[in-house]
């Protein structure tokens, strides 16, 4: 088994950062596992967060950042909802395939745009002005914390079984 972090122990900033984030993205991958469409749905805590939900989230937290921090895109143009209440709302139309789907593409999207600009380029955020270097450390921070909650939801989903 190779380590996933193995070839950016002594990498530069840069190429450690993404190494991260990407680890990170794939923890989000692997969120459905073997979950059935109606145990990704299953909604286990009295908020909005379902593992289907935080696929969806992601989606959203990769299309915010990238699309319209960095690539200067509205949340509309984006195909994205106002509140982040709304980005854990589940549709009847909605699926772990297309969840995933919808993940890897926006994935996709992001690293294009995270290769035209330098860690130190800056945006505007809502709380100020950021820099791409703390997008990445934001993203790494908020895909480990929603990775943690989707596993106590499978362990609670695997005690039903």
């Amino acid at each position: 088994m190779t380590d996933p972090d193995l070839a950016v122990r002594t990498a530069d900033e840069r190429a450690s950062l993404i190494g991260f984030v990407e680890d990170q993205r794939l923890q989000i991958e692997r969120l459905a596992g073997d979950l059935s469409e109606d145990e990704a749905r299953a909604s286990l805590v009295p908020s909005l967060t379902t593992v289907l939900g935080l696929l969806k989230h992601a989606t959203f937290v990769e299309k915010v950042w990238f699309e319209t921090r960095i690539e200067g895109r509205t949340r509309a143009e984006a195909g994205l909802p106002e509140s982040v209440d709304e980005s854990f709302t589940l549709s009847d139309a909605d699926t772990l395939a297309g969840a995933l789907a919808d993940f890897r593409t926006a994935c996709e999207r992001s690293r294009r745009i995270l290769a035209e600009v330098d860690l130190d380029d800056t945006v505007s955020a809502r709380m100020g002005e950021v820099s791409v270097r703390w997008i990445l450390l934001h993203l790494i921070r908020e895909y480990a914390r929603h990775a943690g909650h989707a596993d106590i939801l499978r362990e609670q989903l695997r005690a039903r079984r």
